[in-house]
């Protein structure tokens, strides 16, 4: 299940905020994907990918400081319930070349599963198969 191996509680920029206050966020917090809500529903996410690439010159977009969420975020983005299976979000993700995953729960975001958090967790299923004597370099 989902709920054990999301970040729960998500850091989210809404649509009309500034690209340059979505940035800092994800500066500020460590974070590479951040959901984006409106008046308090999930609309989509916007991920430090999508901003380099708005940011590429030749692209022809407006300058940094007149680029907001709302002008390049990912709508309809990939979301699961927080009760679904691990293994097919990770085949999804895999199949679909998916960073991350919006976990929700009766329609509300509740959680982020991206794919640290799947190493994350694939590190621990790999120590819980074979325990470290404590000589190994980490």
């Amino acid at each position: 299940m989902m709920a054990s191996v999301m970040t729960p509680f998500p850091f989210y920029v809404e649509p009309e905020d500034s690209l340059r206050r979505a940035r800092e966020m994800m500066v500020q917090h460590g974070v590479r994907h951040l959901p984006v809500l409106k008046h308090h529903e999930l609309v989509g996410i916007l991920t430090d990918r999508d901003i380099k690439r708005a940011l590429d010159p030749d692209l022809g977009l407006p300058p940094r400081d007149g680029l907001f969420v709302n002008d390049i975020y990912v709508r309809q983005p990939y979301s699961v319930d927080v009760s679904v299976p691990l293994d097919g979000v990770l085949d999804h993700m895999t199949r679909h070349n998916l960073g991350s995953a919006l976990v929700t729960k009766h329609g509300r975001l509740v959680g982020i599963f991206t794919a640290m958090d799947a190493c994350r967790e694939y590190c621990e299923h790999l120590r819980k198969l074979s325990p470290r004597t404590g000589n190994e370099v980490a």
